[in-house]
């Protein structure tokens, strides 16, 4: 039933050495998605994303939840997870952050719709929430 031979895979079931030091260069792998007519909902829980902000280099810490209706493609876990960590190596604002994994998403498998929600822990006393979705409701 596997539409994906484990040949096309290279992240999953193989042991990586190098992690990526920044998102831009970590790898999203895919997958065909064996139910494409069928609209279902893939949700991820990342509840201990770190990311570094820009300004004084302190680790930020947020819980990340990705929901999406796959259209023809689904993201492999084990690539979604290396290129989240990716961020603790590089120095980005929250709203940065949600908004380029929500593009970097959207590019890799082309979904019905996505969104990304980043809850920031509170930082000064103040706690960020930030929701970006694909395709803009606001378009």
């Amino acid at each position: 039933m596997s539409g994906t031979k484990k040949t096309d895979l290279t992240i999953l079931g193989h042991n990586v050495k190098n992690l990526p030091k920044r998102p831009g260069s970590a790898k999203l792998e895919t997958f065909k998605n064996q139910f494409p007519k069928r609209n279902y909902e893939i949700s991820v829980d990342c509840p201990d994303f770190t990311s570094l902000c820009p300004v004084t280099g302190q680790p930020d810490f947020a819980r990340l939840a990705i929901a999406y209706v796959p259209n023809k493609l689904c993201v492999e876990t084990k690539s979604l997870k290396i290129y989240l960590n990716a961020f603790r190596n590089s120095p980005s604002f929250n709203e940065e952050i949600v908004n380029r994994i929500l593009e970097d998403l959207v590019k890799a498998v082309s979904p019905r719709k996505m969104k990304v929600v980043g809850s920031f822990v509170p930082r000064g006393g103040i706690s960020l929430t930030i929701s970006a979705e694909h395709p803009d409701p606001g378009v």
